[in-house]
């Protein structure tokens, strides 16, 4: 699934991902598990909220490196 981060249209960071998930545009969300839940709880309700399927990714930098960034990324979101 991560595969398709780096091809696909997609949006990475909180902020972004949160803007996508309210306007309807995220198909899929992926959440690191090693981020600080502070920041992906809220991020994992609307989800819930919104009906927006979640995947778990392990590490921080596994999600940044699938989406084509040389940092660490908490949340990131596949767009329709």
């Amino acid at each position: 699934m991560l595969t398709q981060l780096k091809q696909g249209a997609k949006v990475v960071g909180v902020k972004q991902t949160r803007r996508a998930i309210d306007d309807g545009r995220a198909a899929r969300v992926f959440l690191a598990l090693d981020a600080d839940p502070a920041l992906t709880a809220p991020v994992e309700a609307l989800c819930a909220e919104k009906g927006v399927p979640v995947e778990k990714v392990a590490q921080m930098k596994e999600l940044g490196s699938a989406c084509g960034i040389a940092v660490g990324s908490a949340v990131a979101a596949l767009l329709h």
